[in-house]
């Protein structure tokens, strides 16, 4: 049986490895920049979705454009998730 520090940690919705207390604002800071984030990727992934779906539903979106449009589609997602380090 351990000293309880695992049982705290894993209880804990931020666990801080250091004895700055910085590290909250930090954490914070962290959390709305990812959630920002987030939330674009998903209008930028619905906005795709909602024009390109009916285009290619009517013929009019070749499956080879499709294709590279999905892929350019992730690869902006990924692109602006890399962007909090």
């Amino acid at each position: 049986m351990g000293s309880g520090t695992a049982a705290a940690m894993e209880a804990g919705g931020i666990t801080l490895m250091s004895n700055n207390l910085n590290g909250v604002a930090d954490a914070i800071e962290l959390s709305r920049r990812t959630m920002r984030i987030i939330r674009q990727n998903l209008f930028w992934a619905f906005a795709y979705n909602t024009v390109g779906i009916p285009i290619a539903a009517l013929g009019l979106l070749s499956p080879m454009l499709a294709a590279g449009a999905m892929a350019a589609s992730s690869v902006s997602v990924v692109s602006n998730s890399l962007r909090l380090r």
